[in-house]
């Protein structure tokens, strides 16, 4: 049988640098072409918390806080 509530839960992990310069912001030498996403899961129990881990961002060419977002 399966369970109404799981411990473990899929989540998206979307850059935090890439939304906070807005890819509608269109300017000649920084130009942006996307937000950078993750799949990933976390253990409900463990983590009530919304989930920040450092990811490579390819659009911003480095090492980024993605943060959790709503699916």
């Amino acid at each position: 049988m399966a369970k109404g509530k799981d411990v473990r839960v899929t989540v998206i992990l979307e850059c935090t640098s890439c939304v906070r310069n807005s890819v509608d912001k269109v300017s000649i030498d920084k130009v942006s072409r996307g937000i950078s996403r993750y799949i990933t899961q976390k253990n409900r129990h463990n983590t009530p918390n919304r989930l920040e881990l450092k990811k490579f961002c390819p659009y911003c060419y480095k090492h980024t806080i993605h943060g959790e977002i709503k699916k």
